[in-house]
């Protein structure tokens, strides 16, 4: 249940963040009206980090969306998200590196399917802020995100 909403609001989140450049999708725009579109960033099984995603939990599925800002010359505390989570990028720069030193380096309109239960932390080492939605698919009672 927890996996298709998630795809469902990757879907929606895709349609109104990136409309440019995408391939259009069956729809019936009324008279004068352009269809939808749809462009897939991402499908995939694994984090960014190479490693295979959890099996979602047998619980009450919780979906939450965050808009982050992180101002330029900003570094996130060590972190870790117990719950499967992905985002996209809308503005500026980031980076995400592990405690083991793995690093992802996005730019404005890059996908992430975030580590889970590793620790890391982001830094916006750009001029401006960087800016991300990211849609969280959890349980009731479960933190979308723990310091160690």
């Amino acid at each position: 249940m927890a996996k298709q909403a998630l795809r469902s609001l990757a879907v929606v989140s895709v349609v109104l963040l990136l409309q440019a450049g995408c391939a259009t999708v069956g729809s019936r725009p009324q008279a004068g009206a352009a269809p939808a579109v749809v462009k897939e960033l991402v499908k995939t099984t694994e984090s960014w980090d190479g490693e295979r995603l959890p099996p979602y939990p047998q619980a009450q599925p919780e979906v939450t969306i965050r808009r982050i800002c992180i101002p330029a010359g900003t570094r996130l505390d060590l972190h870790r998200h117990p719950v499967i989570n992905a985002g996209v990028l809308i503005s500026g720069q980031l980076t995400v590196v592990t405690a083991s030193g793995k690093t992802l380096h996005l730019q404005a309109g890059d996908p992430i399917v975030e580590v889970v239960n590793t620790l890391h932390y982001g830094i916006n080492e750009g001029k401006v802020p960087a800016e991300i939605i990211v849609f969280y698919a959890g349980t009731v009672g479960t933190p979308l995100n723990t310091s160690d």
